[in-house]
Parts: structure tokens; sequence; C-alpha cells
């Protein structure tokens, strides 16, 4: 067993507007299975790249361990998986890389494939393998859920159920609850540690938000009655002050002595007001400062005249020479949302930007690169026909967002949307205005996911395709997507391995 302190950690980013940490103190233990938690921008991957020392920081980092960050740089993705887990790590020991992979539910004689010939879940898995088979190796493993099917996260949390001593980012619930035993929590003021999994923290959370809202409306309260108790007061001291120019009260003229007295006393009570009045509001300034907000999000689907949006019958697509599926019959009515299911490298984005392909019809949109390094070439519906609703309007979220860059209202304009929008709904989900006047290059990932998702939310279109959407978005920020589905339930074709997103969202399921 070996502790990490970390001490009074202050850290800005270069020409940063404001600092990502500002003297942040906690302490874990190497031996934990610790989940990191926090919305899209709080700094997740970055205090994973402090403890590797990768960055220059005020404040002091001490633990007496080894530390390894996953997902590793691949230099040359054309060599074989063994030759590139050795780049990563002379060291390694063939037998505990196939012992890790077979615990992994992988084929051992994967190593001896071209790495770019994998597809993005098996190329997570096989990194993985080799960083575990690291003995004593303190493991930080950053969202390595994202591109892995339902099946794949399965195999992943009982890999992980079995080992201890790693720092664990990720957004999806099911699969952090399955695999942690510790929390921490990179809240909007401070930084919590605690024993338990994200539902263990999450319903202490909202204990806590619970109690701090009722005291919060109970201080206002307070406050106001203060504050009406000091408007009488003054009132009557207006009143006292007429007496000095010889006014009469009520026709008789006043006793001096008697209202004297009173309003000594009436200084005395409005002296101990205003000092409750401060008290109250500094209880209250305490509260609510890690009290999350999940605003409703908005969308404004079209309506079809025709019910039937996609229809896909015995079709085949390749890449080049490769096929990637062949005889899918698909269909997807107004008012369905389709969720597509299967193992990674089945296809599934490749069915999505064939639809957009034939909507598109263009000699450009039959040259969209497949999701995969695998998939060479152009895509091209090599069998079958698909079929699309006259006059259908489409929104489109890449899985991709890394690609982003420039500034919002530069990108908003060449999209064609609404600024005010467009910037409402990001405020939604969680963007400060300070991030409004950042360069997009310098966002999260998480936080470009949402800037492709609120583009889709501010166009009005038959059908919203998205490409595994919750890639890199926060719990909250999920909840807040499902809700808004569920609410205004748009005409949808998906791609998404989130569990909780999948049951939430989908309507039906369609496998390949």
């Amino acid at each position: 067993m070996s502790m990490i302190q970390v001490s009074h950690l202050t850290f800005c980013y270069e020409g940063g507007m404001e600092p990502v940490f500002e003297d942040v103190s906690f302490r874990i233990d190497t031996d934990w299975k610790l989940g990191l938690t926090g919305r899209n921008g709080r700094g997740k991957t970055t205090l994973l790249k402090l403890l590797m020392g990768a960055y220059e920081y005020t404040g002091s980092i001490q633990g007496d361990v080894q530390m390894e960050y996953f997902p590793v740089p691949v230099k040359d993705g054309s060599r074989d998986v063994i030759e590139v887990l050795e780049e990563a790590d002379p060291s390694c020991e063939l037998w505990k890389i196939c012992r890790e992979l077979t615990c992994l539910d992988m084929d051992p004689g994967i190593l001896y494939r071209p790495f770019d010939s994998l597809s993005g879940g098996e190329q997570t898995r096989v990194m993985m393998a080799g960083l575990f088979a690291r003995e004593n190796a303190f493991l930080l493993i950053d969202e390595p859920t994202n591109h892995l099917d339902m099946e794949a996260r399965e195999s992943m949390m009982r890999y992980l159920q079995g080992k201890k001593g790693f720092i664990l980012v990720s957004h999806d619930r099911y699969f952090l609850d399955g695999c942690v035993d510790h929390i921490l929590s990179i809240n909007r003021s401070d930084i919590e540690v605690i024993r338990g999994n994200f539902t263990t923290w999450q319903e202490q959370k909202e204990k806590k938000d619970a109690f701090e809202l009722g005291e919060n409306e109970k201080l206002k309260k307070d406050i106001r009655r203060l504050e009406a108790a000091a408007a009488r007061t003054e009132r009557w001291s207006d009143a006292v002050e007429k007496t000095k120019t010889g006014t009469k009260i009520g026709g008789l003229k006043p006793d001096r002595g008697a209202i004297g007295h009173k309003a000594a006393k009436m200084m005395k009570r409005s002296k101990s007001m205003e000092n409750r009045m401060l008290t109250a509001a500094e209880e209250k300034r305490k509260l609510l400062k890690n009290v999350e907000t999940a605003e409703d999000l908005k969308i404004c689907p079209l309506t079809h005249h025709k019910n039937r949006l996609v229809l896909m019958e015995d079709v085949t697509l390749s890449y080049g020479s490769r096929r990637v599926l062949e005889g899918l019959s698909l269909h997807v009515d107004q008012g369905e949302r389709v969720l597509l299911s299967g193992r990674n490298g089945c296809g599934k984005s490749s069915v999505l930007k064939a639809v957009l392909t034939s909507w598109m019809d263009s000699e450009e949109a039959g040259r969209m690169q497949a999701a995969s390094p695998a998939e060479k070439g152009e895509l091209r519906v090599a069998g079958g026909r698909i079929q699309l609703a006259p006059g259908l309007v489409i929104s489109y979220v890449p899985q991709n967002p890394a690609g982003l860059s420039g500034d919002l209202r530069t990108y908003a304009k060449n999209r064609g949307l609404s600024l005010s929008l467009f910037m409402a709904l990001l405020r939604k989900m969680d963007f400060s205005r300070l991030q409004f006047e950042e360069k997009m290059e310098d966002y999260s990932l998480g936080q470009k996911k949402k800037v492709l998702i609120a583009a889709s939310l501010c166009e009005q279109a038959h059908l919203y395709i998205w490409d595994e959407p919750m890639n890199y978005i926060d719990i909250f920020s999920r909840r807040q997507i499902m809700e808004l589905i569920q609410r205004y339930s748009p005409t949808m074709l998906l791609v998404e391995h989130d569990r909780d997103f999948a049951h939430h969202a989908a309507t039906r399921m369609a496998g390949l």
C-alpha cells in the first residue's frame, strides 16, 4: 500500500482565463479502484496529466509509485500489435500480455495483426492488456469505454473487477458501479473523495443538495422577514425624526423622554436585526456551491408527410474491395428511435454514413471515410437499395469531435445556426460564458461533443442521425439529453453503447 498526497495544487493553462485547479488538496491510496468523475471541462484528464508530471504547477504531489497513462500514444499503427506494445514497454513479457488478453476474452493471436486493422474497441483492449502486464504500476485510465460495444464493456468491467490500483475516468455509471470502490469527484468548488461506487456518491450528493436547497429557502425567508422588520423600524424612525421639528403626532404634543427611550430600544433591535441578516446572508453564501444544474433542453423536429423515412433492402456496403456488411434490410418510420446494435467493427457507423451518402447524393458524399482505420477506400453501396422519403431533412452528429477548431460564433454562422439558441443550449450543458471566448481546439473532448449535439438540437430536421452521441459526455448532461429525447420524441437513427441511454432513448433495437 502506498499513498499519493496532493497538497495546495494550483494549475492554469498558459493563456487560460481561469485556473483549472486552485488550492486543491486530497489523499488517495494506490490500492484503491478509484473512479474519477466530474462534468466536462472540470479537469479530469488534466488531473491525470498532472499526476504524470506532464505540466508545471504550484503546490505538491507526493507519492512513491510508478504511474502509467491510458490511452498510450501509437507512433506507427501499421506495425503488428506486439511490436506496438513492445515499443510502449520494451521490458514487457509475452506470456503476461497473453494472460491479460485471455482475461479480456481476446485471442492472443491478435498480437500478430497490424494495429490499424483492429477496431477501436479491439485497440482499447490490447493496450489495456499491455498496461496491466506491467506489474506494480498505478494506472491512470482515461475513458476506456469510448467505442467499446456493450459486450466489450461487460468484459472490461469484469476484467477491472479483478484488478486493483488504478484511477478510472468514465461517464458510464453502470460501468463505474461495477468496478470501483472509491470515488474522487471534481465538483464546482472543490474535490471530494468518498468510499463506495458512483451510486453511493450520487445518493450522498442528492441528500446533501436537498438539505442545502431546503436551508437556502429557509434562509431566504428569514432574510425577507428581517428586511420587512427593518423597513418597519425605518418608517418608525422617520416618524420620530419629525418630532425633533415639533411636529405633533395624532394632534398631541409628543413626550420626548418616552420617545427617546423607545428610540434607544428600537435602535438596539435594529442593530440585532442587521447582525442576523448579515449572519443569514453569510450562511446562504456557503450553500449551493456544488449543486449541479441541468436545465431542460429543447429540440424542434419537423413532421414529414410520409410515415416511412428510410428503407434499406438487402443492402451490401463496402470500402474499396472490403465488404463490411451484406444483406441488410432496415426501416425507420416517423416517431421511431432506432438504435443499431452489434459488436465493434460490424458496420454500424457505415450504415449511418450510407444513409447520409444517399441523402447528400453527391460525389463528395460517396467518398466519406470509415470510422475505423481498417476500412480504407470509398464507401459504396455494393448491392440492394436505399430509399429515402422525398424532401427529407437530416441532422447529423458524428462519432469523433476531435477536429473542431476556431471560435463558436464562426462555427454557428458557417452552419447556419441561431447564435443565441446555440449558446443558450451550451449554457444549459454547463458551458461558462468565459468558455464562449475560447478556441474550440482548447476544449475537452466532452465539450467538443456538446458543441456537436447543441448544433444538431438547433437544426430542425425530420431525422436525427447520431453516432455514439454519449462518448465523452458527463453523466448530468447524459440525463438532460435522455429526458429531451423522451419529451420531444424526435425520429432518430442511433449508434450508442451506453446501456442506460440505449434503454431509455431507443424505441427499437436493430441488430447487425
